[in-house]
């Protein structure tokens, strides 16, 4: 494993664990998950959009970040660009003056939930996109604009699906994101600070390694993308809560169950998750969808709400957890010091020398379920590069098993060719 440790940014944002993605655009009337560019501009109309209810439907399901698509693969820009004529500028929607990554930023703001965008570089709409040169100039003047012009940005999320076998100017797009959003984390292109899982179902597996040579570039090819060094690029899992990307009138939200197990496998194994709740065609989130995540919320809540802290001591070549009383468990939460790099290549957990879970890294936070115990003493193993371990939590949640509902019903990529 090589030590290399992250930057400052990069330990803050994997500290928020939980972000809302927002796919919402031209799709979101046509049924469709990519469309081609051609969709007319008038049909835009969300006569009911209420930005302010998706960002607050986001922060009571516990996210610490929102993501908007201000561009998908049709071109179509969420707000007034000066670049082309396919935006909310040709809508009927507020007689062609609204502005969705405006009232999306200001409904941030109001809810304290910092803000990412969402910029495609494929383009299916842009007339320039075949001249290599036209097409960076001009996407260079959408990205200053969005980096302009709605406050700092948490993460900028740069999607490579489309994009198989071109080149863009990451060089100039890095300079510009250093000019204006150098705190922003970059998703998974260019001079990236944070990687893609490797699927869209939510899901990490052990090991969750935050140092990597390559990483994945889309759903839609097994292509990788070979990084000049290794780097410390912690991953998120991105999942939609619906089946879709987009609202579908005959879609509905996941069962209760996939979506605990999407937690248990992504943020429950270190990886942040970043859950899509797409807006319908009137521009609000759906009851049904609202009233899953807010089950989701209660139940999340009631498992992990109420913690055993337990005192962790280095004892020989292993570690000593304390809790300072017998206590009934049947979660327990590991975390390892990795702010001067991730160091736990493996772990094991014992009780009277009998081993009670086990598993490769911990990273962030790592998660293990198991029946329920009575002890006070536990003793972990840490195999590493002098490995560091930060805290260990006990839960006693009623539930020792995971469901496995995420690995059984995988989301479906869309045809790109549609």
């Amino acid at each position: 494993m090589t030590l290399i440790a992250p930057s400052a940014g990069q330990l803050a944002w994997q500290q928020l664990e939980l972000g809302f993605f927002c796919h919402f655009g031209l799709n979101t009337f046509h049924g469709l998950e990519w469309s081609d560019g051609t969709l007319p501009a008038s049909s835009f109309d969300p006569v009911e959009l209420d930005a302010r209810q998706w960002v607050r439907t986001a922060r009571e399901a516990g996210a610490r970040y929102f993501i908007l698509t201000a561009k998908h693969h049709d071109g179509f820009c969420l707000w007034p660009t000066a670049t082309t004529d396919y935006s909310v500028a040709s809508s009927p929607w507020r007689d062609g003056q609204g502005d969705v990554v405006r009232e999306v930023a200001e409904a941030c703001a109001a809810e304290q939930l910092p803000l990412g965008l969402y910029l495609s570089p494929w383009d299916r709409n842009a007339e320039c996109y075949p001249d290599a040169e036209a097409y960076d100039r001009f996407y260079l003047a959408q990205l200053r604009e969005l980096c302009s012009n709605y406050g700092p940005l948490v993460e900028l999320w740069f999607d490579g699906a489309g994009s198989q076998g071109r080149e863009y100017d990451w060089s100039a797009i890095s300079a510009l994101i250093d000019e204006l959003q150098p705190q922003a984390m970059v998703f998974n292109m260019g001079r990236p600070t944070i990687r893609w899982v490797g699927n869209e179902d939510g899901l990490a597996a052990d090991p969750v390694r935050y140092v990597v040579d390559r990483t994945d570039f889309s759903q839609y090819t097994v292509e990788t993308v070979s990084l000049d060094t290794a780097l410390y690029l912690p991953p998120e899992c991105d999942v939609s809560l619906r089946r879709g990307w987009f609202w579908a009138e005959h879609d509905e939200p996941k069962e209760l169950d996939h979506l605990l197990s999407i937690y248990y496998h992504s943020v429950g194994m270190g990886a942040n998750l970043l859950l899509n709740a797409p807006p319908d065609n009137r521009g609000l989130i759906p009851n049904e969808d609202v009233a899953r995540l807010h089950e989701w919320r209660a139940e999340l809540d009631r498992r992990f709400s109420d913690p055993m802290e337990a005192t962790v001591t280095p004892d020989g070549d292993a570690w000593l957890v304390d809790f300072g009383r017998p206590v009934r468990l049947d979660h327990l939460e590991l975390a390892e010091d990795h702010s001067g790099g991730q160091r736990v290549s493996g772990h094991r957990v014992l009780t009277d020398r009998t081993t009670l879970c086990s598993g490769m890294t911990i990273g962030h936070r790592r998660l293990h379920v198991f029946a329920p115990l009575e002890t006070q003493f536990l003793r972990v193993e840490l195999d590493g590069d002098q490995p560091l371990l930060s805290s260990v939590r006990g839960y006693l949640t009623g539930v020792s098993e995971i469901g496995e509902a995420a690995y059984l019903a995988p989301t479906e990529a869309p045809d790109p060719t549609s």
